[in-house]
Order: structure tokens, then C-alpha cells, then sequence
């Protein structure tokens, strides 16, 4: 970046010191105050100008979930949800009790595959499979099952060629670590049929909602204080009254709060702080919930360092386009959703125009970004609103949540997220229907009696409230709710190291 000037700092500075106050101070009002003593004692009224200046432009951050999900009610204190496990057998070698270990290698006798603990016992005799060592992938061999001990989890397999599985073991070692799929089954002429069928299950996940509450209030006496200076907020909250831009903003921030709750919402595990203080109540064993970050860390895919050559997609000196390749390759694996939508801070929004903009043999000097071809006449457009890979399409915008200095951008550890466009079809107890709803969607605690996804209320006896003998209004703000995050293998978290 050049220079803007000696001695210029070109970012400024900016402050990050909370400005709101828990109460209306005389602070909150404008005065006159200059320590002479004659504060009002002057021959003129000081130039005023009778608006706030803006110089933080709209502060306000959410929006998000109204573009990529809906709201709808429930009237249960939990929600649950199943999701489709795989269709077809495969075996992938972990640790421990995810282990798939090949032992015995031998072309006449057959080899033995034991399978860890957690993996469920799908294999049948007269399976054929296809074995690889789980090291590089490279070495393969097609086999037979031949013969099942579901008590120690493990069975026999045969090889269809003259090799046998001993090619997979690393010198001397007797055991090799492997990966597996079913690619079919064989049969001789006049035999019994498959023993044993296997069953479609489903994985449960469950999320609660959480009680999210604000208030401001004010006394009788300071909302008789008039201002000097016309004030006003992002949501049309206006007038010479300070309380009033106050209240405005308690709102706004209570609006935002509904969804930075859902967003980074955290479950409270056993053994916890929250959980042992006893101030969350008798019989209270888990709080908090699950949010979007938290739903993607645990079930979905997270890519770090994207673009710098050291991610988790592999070692090496890398381009950011074979970063973003890397991240297909995955997608191609999970559900292979058409289309998805990127919500990325301003870093990562860059490096995908560049990323774009490079494949553009025309833009080496970066004169020719975009669409259509950029002229003297018009504005030069190095921005993409969308773009194809492979088979997917990719709608690209900007997330103020993660660029806002007093949010995400103050930490700046979270880049982007990439949320699927797609919808799932699931059964509605209230509706009593099948209805598609998107893979992310809120839902709030409402019934006849009570819809409580955004309430607000005046108490005291102020501000034409008159339910107490206060002499103060109250204004009490509530939500429950809870981000449901259906399909989470299909969503893809980008973070820093």
C-alpha cells in the first residue's frame, strides 16, 4: 500500500470504549460546561448543530439468518431431528476404536479384517470388497468375504488375484492399517440367498432454546430533561429526547443479540462453570445451546488458513484456487449441494476476488475484473457477486458480524462461512404436513397464549405506562429460541491458525 503522506497514520484511529451506560446520566446530555462557573451565564447561545453525526454508519449487524433461513414456532423446550446416515458400506481407519486393521496376510488361507468398537458391523459373506491401504490409497485389492466372527468383529477376505493383502503391510510389520468399501456381492449357481439384512438408521440431534432478556429503563425525571441535538437511530427512533434514541438502541441491540445468540451459541458440557453454579437453579444440569460455529466445528467441515499455503487441505505452497479446490473435493464427498452461499469477512472477500480475477489471463494488471470489460467511461469493478467451480454454484457477500470492530472483527479468528442453499423435507407436528425448510432455521418458543420470538413491554409510570408506582419506565425485552443446523457435513467453517 503507498504512502498517504508524511507523518499520516492512513487507518486513523478508533475507539473501542463501550459508550453506553447501565442508566441516564447527566453525561448522556448535552451541556455547557466549561469549569468557569457561568456555564449559562453567556451572551449567545453556542452554534449548535441539530443533528448527531453518523459516523459509524448503521451499527446495526444482524440479517444474516433472514438470508439464509427462516423463524418458525414450536412449543416444546426441545427440539429433534434425524438425519440420514449414509447409503452405501465403507470403512475408514481411525484410532483406537475406529480402528480397521488387516492381520494374517495370505493368498490361500485369506486375510483377517478387525474392525474397531465404534464402527457397526455391516459386512456379510459374499460381499466383495475393495481393500487399500489407508496410508497413500495407492495400493488396492479387490476381495471375498468369506467368512464373519461377529463376536470378535472381524472377517475373513480372499483376494481375487494372485497377490494377496501382504502387499499392504509395511516392511516387516504383520498388521497394516486399511480402508475399505463394499462394491457389491457374488454367488455360485444354486446356492441360499444374502444371510442377514441390514437395516437404514438415522443419527438423532437434538438442540434447546435459550431465554435471551435486556431492559432499559429511565427515571420520571430524566425523560422530562430535554436535549440540544436532534438524535436518531437506525430504526427511525428520533426527537430531542435523549431516552427516546436510549430506548431505540436497547432495541436494536436486543435485535442483534437474537442472532449473534444463535450464531455463536455454546452447549454447556458436565462439569462445567455454568453448570455447577447453583444459581442456574435446582434440577438444572445443562444450559446454553448450540450455535451455528459450534454445529459446524462439531458435525460440519473446518478449513483453517485458507489461501496461505499451510491448511488443513494439505502441505505446501499452494494457490488459493487449489485451496478452494480442496474444499470441493470434501463437498463432493457430503452431499454435493448445487448451490452455496459465502458470507465472508472483507480479508477472505479479497482473496477470492483475487483468486477470480488471476484466472482472467486478461488481468494481469487488474484492469479487467468482472463481467463485462472495463472501459474508460465506467467505474472499474474489481468485486465478484458469484462465480462456478466445478459443479457448483457460489454467491459471495460481505458479513458485517465478522468485520465490526466491537464483534468477530475484534477477535478476527473466524473468516467466513459457507452455508448451503438447499432444503430438506421434513414432517410438522403443528402444520400436520410434510413442508421443505432450509437446512438452517430458527425456531421460537410460541403457543396460543404466549409468542414469545420477540416481546417487549412497558412498566412503571412513566412514558404512559401506569402498571406501578415507580416513577420510572421500564422497558423489558425477551426472546426464546434455538438455530437448528440440519445437514451440518454440507457447511464449511473458515478460520484462521
Amino acid at each position: 500500500m503507498g504512502q498517504f503522506g508524511t507523518g499520516v497514520d492512513p487507518l486513523g484511529a478508533f475507539n473501542l470504549r463501550p459508550m453506553p451506560t447501565k442508566s441516564a446520566l447527566a453525561s448522556n446530555y448535552l451541556n455547557f460546561a466549561d469549569g468557569s462557573g457561568n456555564d449559562f451565564a453567556q451572551q449567545y447561545l453556542p452554534e449548535l448543530y441539530e443533528a448527531e453525526v453518523e459516523r459509524y454508519g448503521n451499527r446495526t449487524l444482524s440479517g444474516f439468518l433472514r438470508m439464509v433461513g427462516a423463524e418458525m414456532p414450536m412449543t416444546s423446550d426441545q427440539v429433534i431431528w434425524s438425519e440420514q446416515n449414509r447409503l452405501h458400506i465403507g470403512y475408514e481407519n481411525g484410532t483406537g476404536d475406529l480402528s480397521v486393521e488387516l492381520t494374517g496376510a495370505t493368498t490361500t488361507t485369506g486375510s483377517t479384517i478387525t474392525l474397531g468398537s465404534d464402527h457397526n458391523m455391516s459386512i456379510r459373506i459374499g460381499n466383495t470388497i475393495v481393500v487399500a491401504d489407508a496410508a497413500t490409497g495407492l495400493l488396492t485389492l479387490k476381495c471375498y468375504v468369506s467368512a464373519i466372527n461377529q463376536a470378535a468383529r472381524s472377517f475373513t477376505v480372499l483376494s481375487y488375484t494372485t497377490a494377496d493383502l501382504s502387499s499392504l503391510t509395511v516392511g516387516a510389520a504383520t498388521t497394516a492399517d486399511v480402508n475399505l468399501f463394499v462394491y457389491g456381492s457374488e454367488f455360485g449357481k444354486g446356492t441360499d440367498g444374502m444371510v442377514g439384512s441390514l437395516d437404514a438408521q438415522f443419527t438423532q440431534y437434538n438442540n434447546k432454546p435459550i431465554i435471551i432478556k435486556d431492559t432499559y429503563e429511565i427515571s420520571g425525571s430524566d425523560a422530562a430533561q430535554i436535549g440540544w441535538v436532534e438524535v436518531a437511530a437506525e430504526d427511525g427512533t428520533n426527537g430531542y429526547l435523549w431516552y427516546l434514541k436510549s430506548e431505540g438502541e436497547t432495541r436494536l441491540r436486543f435485535q442483534d443479540y437474537l442472532e449473534m445468540a444463535v450464531v455463536e451459541g455454546e452447549t454447556a458440557t458436565a462439569g462445567s462453570g455454568v453448570v455447577s453454579q447453583s444459581a442456574l437453579g435446582a434440577g438444572i444440569t445443562t444450559a446454553g445451546t448450540e450455535g451455528l460455529f459450534a454445529a459446524i466445528t462439531a458435525r460440519g467441515n473446518v478449513y483453517q488458513n485458507y489461501a496461505n499455503g499451510t491448511g488443513t487441505a494439505g502441505a505446501g505452497t499452494r494457490s488459493a484456487l487449489q485451496d478452494f479446490d480442496f474444499i470441493l473435493q470434501n463437498l463432493d464427498k457430503q452431499g454435493a449441494i448445487e448451490e452455496n452461499m459465502l458470507f465472508l469477512d472483507r480479508e477472505t472477500s479479497l482473496d477470492f476476488d483475487d483468486m477470480l480475477a488471476a484466472q482472467n489471463s486478461y488481468g494481469a494488471g487488474g484492469t479487467s475484473y468482472g463481467v463485462f470489460e472495463n472501459s474508460e467511461e465506467m467505474a472499474l469493478n474489481l468485486g465478484f457477486d458469484g462465480f462456478r467451480r466445478g459443479s457448483y454454484d457460489f454467491y459471495k457477500t460481505d458479513w458485517k458480524y465478522l468485520n465490526d470492530a466491537t464483534t468477530r472483527g475484534l477477535i478476527d479468528n473466524v473468516k467466513g462461512v459457507m452455508v448451503p442453499a438447499g432444503t430438506s423435507t421434513v414432517y410438522d407436528q403443528m402444520l400436520g404436513t410434510n413442508i421443505r425448510r432450509p437446512f438452517l432455521h430458527v425456531r421460537y418458543r410460541a403457543s396460543e397464549a404466549d409468542d414469545r420470538r420477540m416481546k417487549s413491554w412497558i412498566t412503571g409510570s412513566v412514558g404512559g405506562a401506569s402498571t406501578s408506582t415507580f416513577d420510572k419506565m421500564e422497558v423489558s425485552f425477551l426472546s426464546e429460541r434455538c438455530l437448528v443446523t440440519q445437514a451440518a457435513n454440507n457447511f464449511v467453517l473458515f478460520t484462521a491458525a
